[in-house]
């Protein structure tokens, strides 16, 4: 924001952005009640959520486009904390979780990011696009099954043994719904869809039961009541929310924060993810480049006071975001207005909030969950990635659908990561030749074996790397030189590796000469003294030094050897 500022900002820029964030404010208002629906929370409270975290992680953030609030990737999270510590533990792990942000953005881990591998985030996303769309059958089949248990099969079951209690009106709704959010955007592209289709809904529907009062369906107002002041309201309370303590009166007890700990962190890091992947894709539509660290550090800020005004977590929205962009906003102020225009409609419109039909707001988080899904793109990569990338992206899905996407993440995390090693591992070779030309040096005098290691050399090529070396016979030569030019990286373990191979073949009487060492593997090895701890050990250059000095070498032990035995 500052840096806004200070570039100038008129009231051209002002205008621009009171606009863009008005629009991105209508496509905000019914989401984030449907959202924070989806999670087991009262609507307002993904309203509050647009209105704090939006505006304070626009004005700190490092993205001054991003817009930040309720999205759906965080259902699969928040859900099962309401379930089993109810909404204070919600609030409670969305504050832990902006503090977990804020020392990942101050200790400049931002640009970690970028190491998550492709097939785990679209493994995942594609998983809670899923458990999402589940979700929602409930209330667009109308089913009367209560609360759902946290596991996905036992909802299945559940949603399946409610199927007797269908209501053909409520399905009648999300259909209508559905439809009309499918065909608006073909024809009217000024004006958001689900703000016309929520608004089309809930009027014919409050219009059928003014006239007929037995047409009964499940609304916001029917199903949500807020006592204020002594009196209840039906659907969201037109009041600003008021700050208070996320864990209520008092200092949380040690075994709620331990408890919450596991969620809070798999909040931060989906939050992270997220937020920095809809600020990248920001900058591309903007020609723009965003402070990663920034914005952690800002998302923290937002997700700690959200939950002070009663917020759940929130993360950069990557729908939002484009929205914005395409609305024409230029700073971080039209992220704010969005708040604003949020926080009035709360004001204003509240009443009008009771009459939302649930079904409506199923059928809206049905089609978020199919953009979500990116199924196109899942259909892609399972047809023209590579086999493990493949086994990667089907079991990041499926671990999110039937345990959780910490599971997912974490465990995908390093699958991705061993087919790496795998792959780093299959492009170290090593060879063993008598005739070195094709690397642009002498043919080797007699009686010289080179062996020249091309690749990094780490604990996954490591053994792989040595075991030409170990099937050397010591009496078909007299000096070994060992061509390490095209190793660019050494670990520990590949390090390791070479000394106990340079070891086995010095304590066997012959001399080495280790050739053309790259700058960061050269500076391992003398940092480890390697050259005055390995008596025989000789260091050159390049290959050719090597040879040269590995001449000198074997013509000095053959006449050692003719000496001994005349």
């Amino acid at each position: 924001m500052r840096r806004t500022l200070r570039d100038g900002y008129g009231i051209d820029d002002l205008r621009a952005d009171v606009l863009a964030g008005v629009v991105v404010g209508v496509v905000a208002l019914p989401l984030s009640m449907a959202l924070a629906i989806a999670v087991g929370a009262p609507p307002q409270h993904g309203l509050y959520t647009a209105i704090v975290a939006g505006a304070s992680s626009a004005l700190f953030g490092g993205c001054k486009l991003q817009v930040t609030g309720p999205t759906a990737a965080f259902v699969v999270i928040l859900a099962p904390i309401v379930s089993k510590h109810g909404l204070s533990g919600l609030l409670t792990a969305g504050f832990m979780a902006g503090v977990i942000l804020i020392v990942l953005g101050a200790a400049r881990l931002g640009a970690l990011i970028r190491f998550v591998p492709y097939p785990v985030t679209t493994g995942f996303t594609t998983g809670i696009a899923t458990v999402i769309a589940t979700l929602q059958i409930k209330d667009v089949f109308g089913l009367r099954t209560g609360p759902l248990p946290d596991r996905y099969v036992d909802k299945l079951a559940t949603l399946w043994a409610a199927r007797g209690t269908a209501s053909v009106r409520e399905l009648a709704v999300a259909a209508g719904t559905l439809a009309l959010l499918v065909t608006i955007p073909r024809v009217i592209r000024r004006i958001p869809a689900p703000l016309i289709a929520i608004a089309i809904a809930s009027s014919i529907c409050a219009a059928i039961h003014r006239s007929d009062p037995d047409f009964a369906i499940q609304t916001i107002g029917s199903r949500f009541h807020t006592t204020v002041a002594g009196v209840e309201v039906a659907g969201i309370p037109g009041v600003v929310p008021a700050p208070a303590l996320p864990w209520g009166s008092g200092v949380p007890s040690l075994a709620l924060l331990g408890d919450l700990l596991g969620p809070a962190f798999a909040i931060a890091m989906l939050g992270a993810i997220e937020s920095l992947l809809s600020a990248v894709i920001a900058d591309g539509m903007t020609n723009t480049k965003h402070d990663p660290n920034a914005e952690l550090v800002g998302l923290g800020i937002g997700n700690m006071l959200a939950p002070i005004f009663g917020g759940i977590a929130a993360t950069g929205a990557l729908a939002r975001t484009a929205t914005n962009v395409r609305g024409g906003a230029r700073s971080p102020v039209a992220a704010v207005a969005h708040a604003v225009f949020v926080l009035l409609s709360i004001l204003l419109f509240a009443p009008f909030v009771a009459d939302v039909p649930m079904a409506s707001l199923a059928a809206l988080l049905l089609v978020v969950a199919w953009n979500m899904s990116e199924v196109h793109t899942f259909a892609r990569l399972l047809r023209v990635s590579p086999r493990g990338d493949r086994f990667v992206l089907v079991t990041c899905l499926l671990l999110t659908v039937f345990f959780d996407m910490v599971v997912a993440v974490a465990i995908g995390f390093v699958l991705a990561a061993v087919l790496f090693m795998r792959r780093m591992a299959e492009m170290t070779e090593s060879s063993l030749t008598l005739d070195a030309s094709r690397d642009g040096a002498s043919r080797p005098p007699r009686g010289v074996v080179v062996y020249a290691i091309n690749g990094p050399l780490f604990f996954g090529a490591a053994q792989k790397a040595m075991a030409l070396l170990f099937d050397i016979r010591a009496s078909s030569y007299d000096v070994l030189v060992i061509h390490v030019g095209r190793v660019s990286v050494i670990d520990a373990t590949g390090f390791v590796a070479l000394e106990n191979a340079i070891g086995r073949v010095v304590r066997g009487g012959k001399p080495v000469v280790l050739a053309g060492p790259l700058p960061e593997p050269r500076a391992m090895f003398d940092e480890a003294l390697l050259r005055s701890k390995v008596d025989g050990l000789h260091v050159a250059d390049t290959l050719d030094a090597a040879l040269r000095l590995a001449a000198e070498l074997a013509a000095c032990e053959r006449r050692r050897v003719r000496s001994a035995t005349s």
